[in-house]
Parts: structure tokens; C-alpha cells; sequence
């Protein structure tokens, strides 16, 4: 049953003050337009910026990468331009990114392979969110061909519908609350990597084994990883006891260097390792450390180094992943065997330094975790607001 004050439309159930409207009502959708064949962008800066589906993400354009129009190419396609007050939208290859141009690219060529939105006669980045939610998301996916190049028609855009609320001081209300929750996502962002470049730096200078005058500070030693660690490789998968999902009859971790960064392949009845331990992905993707303090079990090709004297796991790790490139000895799939790594080398200072910096680094992890985390919580509660705002669930009136 609809509730009251509320009606049935194609784009779902929204308020009786509501319309629906295809976005060709609302705006001029233009197509943009690729350099003449025979001709080429140039990485020299000229007065003529092109914007590619490359330099695009979700809500605006990347200034890394620009790419310029040489002088002589322009005229052929200066019309084909955005401005600050137009909405881009990709429409070939990574189709539906959509945002707003910063203020330093207008006037700026816009791609073949991206459509605009101009002459918008509601709340601009109320349409920019409505073509960012799932609405219309779910179309644009619905449109993709598959085995095909994906590709979105200019037609297809002008026929989207918008659910529209009845004035514009409502429509902008939406768009604010959106945009504010995504300042908030975009500074939490901004801090996550400010911290993991605080902890960068941090690494540098603690897993320097040098002082100021190349010489190995006092009290650090080189070694043998094969010195201070038995190594061995992974076992088969034990297909009577794995399963995918965690639970109380599966509570072991299994780990390989498939599928994930870290490893993870499933869950089993039973552990092969326990305490302090490193593993190293050994085939494919090769060399990166992981210190695991936990039981659990170890397939593929995976090594695990297992100290045999004090050693603190995390730091060795951190040192592998920052100053060790292991060298590929295969000719096919890159892969790492126990004696491959057993020869590499790594200082270390006295065990005491090594736990005090382990827990440095311990630390600034954990913060940047939580900063994760929370971040996610936005993220989510962004999802239920564009949900409930855009449908007119929530009014802001």
C-alpha cells in the first residue's frame, strides 16, 4: 500500500508534489567531440585543455594528467566545449561518471567519449546527484552490451527520468545536504592519506639502518633472512575441511596469495601456524609481507618465515615491503622459492628497538584503521541519504 501524499510513477513511488521529468526537459544533452584523425594531444601546455574519460572520477576532474589541443587542431573543434556551469557524463568505455568541471578547465574540450549537460533549468547539482544515484546508475549498467565495447547513446540520456521535486529551494536544500556529507568524506579522505604519508616518512627514518655518514648505526647487525628464520612453503588445500564463510566449525583463516593483498582464500577446520610469523606471497604477485600473530593455515604459494631467535615479526615485515625488490628467478609465472629468500639481507637494530618500533608503527595503523572505518560510515549513510532524499522519503522543505 502507498502511503499517503504519496503517488506510483515509473521511476518509483515519490510525493504527490513531485514530477517526473526526462532529463531532456530539464537540460541540452551535446556530445563532445575527438581530435581530427591524424592529429594528437600534446603533454605541452597550450590555452586549450581537453578533458578525457581518463582525467574523470566521481564528482569532478583529476588535474594530474591534462592533456592540451595543439593551437593549430582548435578551430577544427572549439565548439565542442564545457563550462563550469554544465554536468559531464561518460558515455563510452567506464560509462556514468558524472561531476562538475573545476573552475580552471572552463571553456575546456570535452571528450567523444562523454556527453554534457547544459542550459540546466533546475538545481545543477540536484541533477548531478540524481544521475549519480541508483536510479539512474542501475539504467546506465542496464545499458551495457555484453562482449561489446560499452557505450551510451546521446538519446538514451535526454530520455532518463528524474523524480523532481516542486521547487527549486527544495531542490537545492537536497543538493546541500549531499554536498555537505561529501565535503565531510572528502576531508576524512584527505586525512587518511595525510596520515599514511606521516607514516610513509616515519618508516624512512625508523627502518634507516644508516647515520649521517653511511655508516651502519651502532648496535644494528645485517643478516641472512635464512639466518633468523626457518622458512618453509605452504600446504594443498584440504578440501574436507575448507570452507568459504567463517563460522564456529570453520575458524581458522587460510591464506595464499590469491584473490586478495593480504591473501585470504577461505576458512578451515584446522591451523598449521601459530605465533609470530611472517608470510610472503611467492607466485605472481611477489614479496609482499604480511606479520600474522594468530592460528591459521598457509596453501599456494606462500611462504612462511618462522623466527628462531628474538625477533620482532612486525618490524621485518615493515622492512621487507619498504627496502627489499626480490628479483624474479622464473621464466614464466614470477615466483619466490624458501632458499630464493633465505639469501636476501636486512638490518636490524637490538631486538628492544625493533619492538619499540614495531609499536610505532603499530599505532599509526591503528588510527588510520579507524579513520577508515569511519569513513566507510559516511560513505554508507551518504548511500541512505541520496536513497531517502532523492525519492522524497525525507523532505527537506
Amino acid at each position: 500500500m502507498i502511503k499517503a501524499g504519496y503517488k506510483q510513477t515509473e521511476v518509483g513511488v515519490i510525493p504527490d508534489d513531485w514530477e517526473v521529468k526526462a532529463v531532456e526537459e530539464i537540460s541540452d544533452v551535446r556530445s563532445g567531440k575527438r581530435l581530427p584523425l591524424g592529429n594528437s594531444l600534446t603533454d605541452k601546455e597550450t590555452p586549450y585543455p581537453y578533458i578525457r574519460v581518463a582525467d574523470m572520477e566521481i564528482g569532478t576532474i583529476v588535474l594530474d594528467d591534462i592533456k592540451y589541443i595543439p593551437p593549430d587542431v582548435y578551430p577544427c573543434i572549439k565548439n565542442y566545449r564545457i563550462f563550469e556551469e554544465d554536468i559531464f557524463i561518460s558515455v563510452a568505455g567506464s560509462l556514468g561518471i558524472v561531476g562538475k568541471i573545476p573552475s580552471q578547465l572552463n571553456g575546456a574540450n570535452l571528450t567523444e567519449n562523454a556527453d554534457r549537460l547544459t542550459k540546466i533549468s533546475i538545481d545543477r547539482d540536484y541533477l548531478m546527484y540524481m544521475l549519480m544515484s541508483p536510479l539512474i546508475q542501475n539504467t546506465i549498467e542496464s545499458e551495457k552490451t555484453l562482449g561489446a565495447q560499452p557505450k551510451l547513446a546521446l538519446i538514451r540520456i535526454r530520455q532518463f527520468n528524474i523524480p523532481l521535486p516542486p521547487t527549486k529551494t527544495e531542490q537545492t536544500a537536497i543538493a546541500k545536504a549531499l554536498s555537505d556529507t561529501d565535503a565531510l568524506i572528502q576531508s576524512l579522505s584527505q586525512l587518511i592519506a595525510k596520515k599514511r604519508q606521516i607514516k610513509q616518512g616515519a618508516m624512512q627514518t625508523l627502518l634507516n639502518p644508516y647515520d649521517e655518514t653511511g655508516a651502519l648505526k651502532t648496535g644494528w647487525v645485517v643478516k641472512n633472512l635464512g639466518d633468523i628464520f626457518e622458512i618453509t612453503a605452504g600446504g594443498d588445500l584440504r578440501k574436507s575441511e575448507f570452507s568459504n564463510v567463517q563460522n564456529e566449525n570453520y575458524s581458522y583463516p587460510i591464506y595464499s596469495n590469491a584473490h586478495t593483498k593480504e591473501g585470504l582464500y577461505g576458512y578451515c577446520q584446522t591451523y598449521d601456524h601459530e605465533g609470530q610469523v611472517i608470510t610472503i606471497s611467492a607466485r605472481g604477485g611477489i614479496g609482499y609481507a604480511v606479520s600474522r600473530n594468530h592460528k591459521f593455515a598457509a596453501i599456494g604459494r606462500l611462504l612462511i618465515l618462522k623466527p628462531n631467535q628474538d625477533t620482532e615479526c612486525r618490524y621485518v615485515a615493515e622492512y621487507i615491503n619498504l627496502k627489499i625488490e626480490f628479483a624474479n628467478e622464473s621464466t614464466s609465472v614470477p615466483q619466490l622459492t624458501a632458499p630464493q629468500v633465505a639469501k636476501y639481507k636486512i638490518s636490524l637494530p637490538q631486538y628492544k628497538e625493533q619492538t619499540k618500533t614495531a609499536q610505532i608503527l603499530t599505532d599509526m595503523d591503528t588510527e588510520i584503521t579507524a579513520l577508515e572505518t569511519k569513513l566507510r560510515k559516511y560513505q554508507k549513510i551518504k548511500q541512505g541519504m541520496m536513497q531517502n532524499l532523492l525519492t522524497g522519503r525525507i523532505r527537506l522543505v
